[in-house]
């Protein structure tokens, strides 16, 4: 995910040799699974069913139990140490110690949990700096597997040895994940691909954590009646994606539906998928040289200007969760290159996710909301949006909210700090009855990921500022009764038209690159005189 690192399948970082690491078999370290290359069988990934995995393991105490101590004994010895480094005032002094044990508890721990280090990683409300950077390695410094377990998989599910399908296979993986790891290959026609082999006893020991943890969920979320975050739906939504992302089949899809959605923005490449080579298991793609976006001396170095690429991520970023609502979940530097052609490749999609019609158009009102510093209406908008039922009282929450965003956006939108705005939000949730929808956490990752990425070019950087002219756009040019409402708060008050808003609403859009002004205008024209348009016409005839 930034639930950061899968494998980074396609990449290859300015001709370096991969660092050699020691096969290490996770299977081999649990009691309660076999180190054998697993015998033929059907690989088909069943999709996230609650219900049928409780069923699965209710009567397999011994199993469950095994489990808990494997997970409780490493986690007690940590949270002892952090106990004792406070009560010893050694904390600070022992924190990157601390963090390298945190970091290989959650590798020896397996899949799922590394995907909840990697989901910490991008966390600074959580965790300090010093955890964040040892996490961060979670991304794309994770032990591999065995090669042999990993042919025997391309035989399985590909019908032939890999000899028979490949020209040339590089002797150990490139890169390697939670989920898999990744071997550069040459098809026999000649092209260079990358070859993406899922881990062994991946799904059994993914879905008995999984289980364990939404246990977990359940117990507190009954038991803490403070928290009012729906634990078992945000759990739910994480796994219902670690899910899918175990069919590469599915992986695949994904890929060419996102080129088919956002193709046509300039600078965007995806890899191609191989499909007679790709399967449940195995996924044959296009191979990408690049260089990772948060690398921009080295992007520099080739002659490609780093800020125009991150302008390019972030406006393919807003179209994905504001226009078409199909987005890219684990937009993390490994999985975001910058190509020798000047194009930004995406990565790995894998863990993807949408929203809802009405939740785009509310993400959008709230944006226009928070620029203009209306905090009342930005009440209504977490109502529209699920974080608070419509009988909640709001009066105690506007000037809270206001706090938040004020201290947020400093003098002007271009000073905001998504970080410190979601910081704010987390303490005003806690202190008040909201229920935070599943789909938030992945749109927060999302948006903190892109702008850390973001700041590593230009640490100035803020994503508000960057989304604002897009937002500008989508209201002048957008005819959805929901954008329109929002446009006539915006430009109207106490029945006087504001001009100067319509003016920094034409100014902010222009500076969209597929803006055309004679679009909006005509459309503007149409909708004044249109039935719609009766308020815009109302008022402009009285103040005439």
């Amino acid at each position: 995910m930034t639930l950061a690192e899968r494998p980074t399948p396609i990449l290859e970082f300015d001709n370096e040799q991969p660092v050699p690491v020691e096969i290490v078999d996770w299977t081999a370290r649990s009691p309660l699974h076999s180190a054998q290359v697993p015998p033929q069988r059907d690989t088909t990934i069943q999709p996230y069913d609650p219900e049928r995995i409780r069923q699965q393991y209710e009567g397999q105490w011994l199993k469950v139990t095994q489990r808990w101590m494997a997970i409780l004994v490493p986690f007690t010895r940590f949270v002892f140490h952090r106990w004792w480094d406070a009560r010893t005032g050694t904390a600070r002094a022992n924190e990157k110690s601390r963090a390298i044990e945190l970091r290989e508890m959650l590798t020896n721990l397996g899949p799922a949990f590394i995907k909840i280090g990697q989901a910490l990683s991008t966390r600074p409300d959580i965790l300090s700096a010093g955890f964040l950077e040892e996490l961060s390695k979670l991304q794309d410094q994770i032990p591999p597997f065995d090669n042999e377990v990993a042919y025997r998989f391309i035989e399985e599910e590909l019908g032939a040895p890999y000899q028979d399908i490949y020209d040339d296979l590089s002797p150990d993986p490139i890169a390697a994940a939670s989920l898999g790891q990744v071997y550069k290959g040459k098809l026999k026609t000649g092209e260079s691909v990358a070859v993406k082999v899922q881990r062994p006893d991946l799904a059994d020991r993914i879905t008995l954590d999984i289980y364990l943890i939404r246990g977990l969920a359940a117990w507190a979320q009954k038991t803490f009646k403070k928290i009012r975050t729906d634990l078992v739906g945000i759990l739910d939504e994480f796994a219902g994606r670690l899910f899918e992302e175990m069919d590469y089949t599915l992986e695949g899809k994904n890929a060419e539906r996102f080129i088919a959605l956002y193709g046509y923005l300039p600078d965007i490449y995806v890899p191609k998928i191989y499909w007679e080579y790709t399967n449940t298991r195995v996924l044959t793609m296009e191979w990408i040289t690049g260089i990772k976006l948060n690398q921009p001396e080295k992007i520099l170095a080739q002659g490609i200007d780093a800020s125009h690429l991150i302008d390019v991520g972030i406006q393919c970023s807003l179209r994905q969760l504001l226009d078409k609502g199909f987005f890219h979940a684990d937009p993390h530097p490994g999985n975001l290159l910058a190509m020798p052609n000047g194009k930004l490749a995406y990565l790995d999609f894998g863990m993807m996710s949408e929203i809802n019609v009405e939740q785009r158009y509310g993400l959008l009102n709230a944006i226009v909301h928070i620029v203009n510093r209306e905090f009342d209406t930005l009440a209504y908008d977490y109502v529209k949006l699920g974080f608070l039922t419509a009988d909640v009282d709001l009066s105690p929450i506007v000037p809270a909210l206001s706090k938040v965003f004020n201290d947020a956006l400093g003098a002007s939108v271009s000073d905001l700090n998504i970080n410190r705005i979601f910081e704010g939000l987390s303490e005003v949730m806690y202190d008040y009855p909201f229920r935070v929808p599943a789909y938030y956490a992945l749109i927060v990752r999302s948006l903190i990921t892109m702008e850390g990425i973001a700041m590593s070019v230009d640490p100035q950087f803020k994503v508000l500022s960057a989304a604002y002219p897009y937002v500008a756009k989508r209201l002048l040019t957008d005819t959805a009764p929901e954008l329109r409402a929002s446009l006539k708060d915006l430009l109207f008050k106490d029945e006087s038209f504001r001009w100067n808003r319509l003016e920094n609403l034409l100014n902010n859009a222009r500076n969209v690159e597929n803006y055309d002004l004679n679009e909006a205008l005509n459309q503007a024209i149409d909708f004044l005189f249109s039935e719609r348009g009766d308020f815009i016409r109302d008022r402009l005839r009285m103040r005439l």
